[in-house]
């Protein structure tokens, strides 16, 4: 073994040795716990808050309006990175969902609770969106009447 490596594993040991006695305080980091899980009438209460179609829910997500309707409809559960988007959004609406009319409940100084209706930039209710076979939506003209 060469005296390089034989000096940094005892340096090594005497640390650890240090940490177990309680001389020396370790690197730790500290991770955040896994977001809970969201049934079917979760996703669908957030979706209906928001007044937003499956189809702009599921293109703020970056999913598909398929997905959308599964979590809905309790044949799937979001997970990975969807749950812990959703999550966020759950707690911050208008960090995800920037631009769709988010009402925002918050807590004033003196505990009563105020609605907070933001701007409804191009994602308003009512608004059409077409269902293409890509993944690209296009916001569809107005009918003339």
């Amino acid at each position: 073994m060469k005296k390089e490596l034989f000096a940094e594993l005892m340096e090594s040991m005497n640390e650890a040795l240090e940490h177990a006695k309680g001389k020396r305080e370790l690197r730790t980091t500290v991770l955040p716990e896994a977001p809970r899980s969201m049934s079917a009438n979760d996703v669908r209460r957030m979706r209906e808050r928001l007044r937003a179609s499956q189809a702009v829910f599921a293109r703020f997500l970056n999913v598909s309006t398929q997905l959308v309707q599964a979590w809905e409809s309790d044949r799937r559960q979001p997970d990975g990175a969807a749950l812990r988007l959703l999550a966020v959004a759950e707690e911050y609406p208008s960090a995800v969902f920037a631009g769709l009319a988010t009402p925002r409940i918050y807590e004033s100084p003196i505990g009563d609770a105020a609605r907070v209706r933001e701007s409804a930039a191009p994602y308003k209710r009512g608004s059409k969106v077409s269902r293409g076979s890509g993944a690209k939506m296009k916001q569809r003209p107005a009918r003339k009447k």
